[in-house]
């Protein structure tokens, strides 16, 4: 069984420091290399599907969440507010949707210009106890892959049924199962909006996102958001454990609460809905599952180093140099495990993850070849370098699982 936690640290991904404190961790060169590739994976994908991307602070006045509701509701989550002198006092946010309710509302809007469709991976921070922190699950610093979706009623379903497909093919991309889909309702207690209104008109379109996309799902009492019931996808670790990485929200409350609107058809002022998705969740629960998943074997487009090229002797170096150069410039990630690393054998174990080998020797360096070694063991023999750099970077590319077709 795989821990997230373990790799992590074996293959010099990310770490912690006492001094940084715990629930913060920070990444190493390889690990923020998985991250900013798993980011602009994301990005891209949001750009495809009609996103704009934003950035807005980590700080909001406490005012902002008094509006939103997360004072009254989510407030036992929050960092304690910070005094800035007389009554101005500012929170780390919980959450970026107030924050994208604000950018919506400082420009006026037309019918014609919706859905309006934000997007932000951006850090908000959560007060965790100590005891339940762990790895990259668990942490007060979270990076979100969110977004928020300004339509009218008549879209809503669509949006958020558009929502659902993007989180799928990024599941297909990158090697995540589903276990379940779940509708996340209200349970007992007083940490949600009393508007039963509000309650029945968003479940109702989320059952019919649901049922329109033929999901299997399963309803659960208690796990809705405190402004709104929720679609979560969850998924299970190695060792059983279930949590939810995905959702998709249909909001009642929040245009209400920040006085959204958009001008209608008819010339009149209109209340949109915002819809709220995620499509990977946060980047670092998404990095621990895969880490988990793959067993530190990500996929050729997520690997650190996609590529090792190993010489023989000092007298190939050059030329090993010279492949990973041609390499770079095709836009993968290579690097030179020379002699100085030890003996071939080593050098070879020591790079198991890395799905490509390139072994250099004197035939090969002659030739402008390379014996080619794969991760999986199989060894297609020795390959013309430039053919072995444009079939590394076809599969980055086309974010293909096959290493090399069967013979």
């Amino acid at each position: 069984m795989h821990d997230h936690r373990k790799l992590g640290r074996e293959l010099d991904l990310f770490d912690t420091d006492p001094l940084m404190g715990a629930g913060l961790p920070y990444w190493l060169p390889d690990g923020a290399i998985v991250r900013h590739t798993l980011e602009e994976y994301v990005r891209e994908a949001e750009r495809a599907a009609g996103y704009r991307h934003v950035y807005s602070p980590v700080l909001g006045k406490r005012d902002l969440y008094e509006i939103s509701g997360h004072w009254d509701h989510y407030r036992e989550d929050m960092f304690p507010p910070m005094d800035l002198g007389g009554a101005e006092q500012v929170v780390l946010r919980p959450s970026l949707c107030p924050h994208h309710a604000l950018i919506y509302r400082s420009r006026s809007h037309s019918y014609r210009e919706l859905p309006l469709r934000i997007a932000e991976l951006g850090g908000m921070y959560r007060a965790e106890l100590s005891g339940v922190l762990g790895g990259l699950t668990r942490v007060r610093a979270i990076h979100l892959n969110d977004a928020h979706i300004f339509c009218t009623l008549e879209q809503a379903v669509e949006e958020a049924r558009a929502a659902l497909a993007l989180i799928a093919r990024a599941y297909a991309d990158l090697g995540i199962r589903a276990s379940r889909y779940r509708l996340s309702l209200p349970g007992e207690g007083g940490k949600y909006v009393a508007d039963p209104q509000l309650w029945r008109r968003a479940t109702a379109l989320l059952r019919e996102v649901l049922d329109g996309s033929g999901i299997d799902y399963e309803a659960a009492e208690g796990e809705a958001a405190f402004y709104g019931p929720k679609i979560d996808v969850q998924i299970t670790d190695p060792a059983g454990r279930e949590a939810t990485l995905s959702t998709v929200q249909i909001d009642f409350h929040q245009p209400e609460r920040f006085d959204l609107h958009y001008i209608g058809p008819d010339g009149a002022k209109h209340r949109p809905v915002m819809v709220h998705r995620s499509v990977i969740g946060s980047v670092e629960r998404a990095v621990a599952h895969l880490l988990e998943e793959h067993g530190g074997a990500f996929p050729t487009w997520l690997a650190p180093v996609q590529l090792a090229v190993l010489p023989i002797a000092e007298a190939q170096e050059e030329r090993a140099h010279a492949v990973v150069r041609r390499a770079v410039a095709l836009g993968l990630r290579a690097e030179v495990s020379g002699p100085g690393d030890g003996t071939l054998g080593a050098r070879v174990r020591a790079a198991r993850l890395v799905p490509y080998q390139a072994v250099i020797g004197d035939r090969e360096a002659d030739a402008g070849l390379a014996a080619v070694r794969l991760r999986d063991g199989r060894r297609p023999g020795a390959v013309p370098v430039a053919e072995l750099l444009e079939r590394i970077a076809a599969r980055a590319g086309d974010r293909g699982a096959e290493l090399w077709p069967a013979a």
